[in-house]
C-alpha cells in the first residue's frame, strides 16, 4: 500500500514537472499610432498625455502582439485632407484625424466580429490630448484614472 502511494506521488511529481507554465500568445489590447506622411510609427507616449497639433493624424489598433515591435498596424490609408474635409478649422481649436482600426475576426474574442475601420475628425481645444479627441469623437470610452 505504502509502496503503491509513493509511485502515486512520484508519477504526479512528474507530471508536475514536465507541465511548464503554458506561454502566452501575445496580449490583445489597443495600440497607439502616429501617422509620418504615408507610414505608421507607434506612438512614444500614450493617449492621456500626448497632444498632436492641428492637422496631425493617429491611429488606434485593436490586435493581439507580444509587444511594440510586434504590434499590428492600424489598415487602411488616413491623410488629414480626407478624414477632415468636412470639419472647418476655428479659432482657438484644432482638428486632429483619428482611424480606428477594430482588428480582425483573429484578434476579436472567440464568437465574435469586429466592427469596419472608421475615421473620424476631432475638433477639440488647442492644448487637448489624444484622449480628449478621441473621447470627442467615440463615446462612451471606458478606462481608469491611469487612462488604461
Amino acid at each position: 500500500m505504502i509502496r503503491r502511494a509513493v509511485l502515486l506521488l512520484l508519477a504526479l511529481l512528474l507530471l508536475c514537472a514536465g507541465a511548464g507554465q503554458a506561454q502566452a500568445a501575445g496580449y490583445r489590447y489597443w495600440s497607439f499610432w502616429d501617422r509620418d506622411g504615408d507610414d505608421w510609427v507607434y506612438a512614444t507616449q500614450g493617449p492621456s498625455t500626448a497632444r498632436p497639433s492641428d492637422g496631425d493624424v493617429q491611429g488606434f489598433r485593436f490586435a493581439v502582439s507580444e509587444d511594440s515591435s510586434d504590434a499590428a498596424r492600424p489598415r487602411g490609408t488616413a491623410d488629414f485632407k480626407t478624414i477632415c474635409a468636412k470639419t472647418p478649422a476655428q479659432d482657438g481649436k484644432k482638428r486632429v484625424a483619428l482611424l480606428l482600426d477594430f482588428g480582425t475576426t483573429t484578434d476579436a474574442p472567440s464568437g465574435e466580429t469586429p466592427p469596419a475601420p472608421r475615421t473620424a475628425c476631432a475638433q477639440v481645444s488647442s492644448d487637448a490630448t489624444t484622449a480628449e479627441a478621441l473621447a470627442r469623437v467615440a463615446k462612451p470610452l471606458r478606462y481608469d484614472t491611469n487612462a488604461l
